[in-house]
């Protein structure tokens, strides 16, 4: 498999302790509380609900979990006062690095993420700056240890629900979808009994880049490692063939 693996990765934050669990059910939690405040407590009628919702099931959050957020949400509406916020910039060898954070206070947010640059020897860019290196996806993963079904047939499900790419790696299958259609291939899929390592609406390279100096990967991997312990940062992008 390629370095830039994404089950690799998935795997390896399932090997982290339970703290890193912790985080990433403290993530979905806000991105519950804000899909609510936005569109309501009901996932047929709230289509980015519905995909935080998938994401949480992807990553093992309980039903009464999911309920409850989505519960608590519904009835403090009022106070959810986060906010979404993207930064851009570059880390050593020149990676593109895009983060999203949910925070309800943006100057303390801006200060980490800068910090955690710097600190990587990498910069932060204005808007746009790396953007155009990515698109905007959904993407299913599969473990095939956990699928019963032939890759034809899973393949086959995938693609009349809407997918637009079907790839089979050594020990997963990736299934790539249009962003509007994520959650009608999502749903297919579970209707069909299909267990998903991952399933979230992403930013995909266009190309990976290889870094090869050693202080640079530190330095890479100090700013990654710090972005990744900030709990307002939701999600990290880069085009890092690791």
């Amino acid at each position: 498999m390629s370095g830039h693996s994404k089950f690799a990765n998935i795997k390896h934050k399932k090997e982290k302790n339970d703290a890193a669990k912790g985080k990433v059910f403290t993530i979905i939690g806000r991105e519950i509380a804000v899909a609510v405040k936005e569109g309501g407590p009901d996932p047929a009628n709230n289509f980015k609900l519905a995909q935080v919702i998938a994401k949480a099931k992807a990553n093992n959050m309980p039903n009464d979990t999911i309920e409850r957020g989505i519960k608590k949400a519904a009835g403090d509406v009022g106070n959810v006062n986060y906010k979404y916020v993207t930064y851009e910039g570059y880390g050593p060898g020149g990676i593109a690095i895009i983060v999203d954070a949910l925070t309800d206070n943006q100057n303390r947010t801006a200060a980490n993420i800068r910090n955690a640059f710097t600190k990587g020897q990498g910069s932060i860019g204005t808007p746009g700056c790396v953007s155009f290196m990515f698109d905007k996806k959904g993407q299913i993963i599969i473990d095939k240890e956990e699928c019963s079904m032939e890759a034809d047939d899973l393949m086959m499900v995938a693609l009349d629900a809407g997918a637009e790419d079907f790839a089979e790696e050594e020990d997963s299958f990736e299934i790539m979808t249009d962003p509007d259609s994520f959650d009608a291939v999502n749903k297919a899929l579970k209707e069909a009994g299909i267990a998903m390592a991952s399933a979230e609406v992403t930013m995909i390279p266009q190309n990976y880049v290889e870094v090869t100096d050693e202080t640079a990967i530190k330095n890479l991997q100090k700013t990654l490692d710090l972005l990744d312990d900030d709990d307002d940062v939701q999600a990290v992008y880069h085009n890092w063939d690791e």
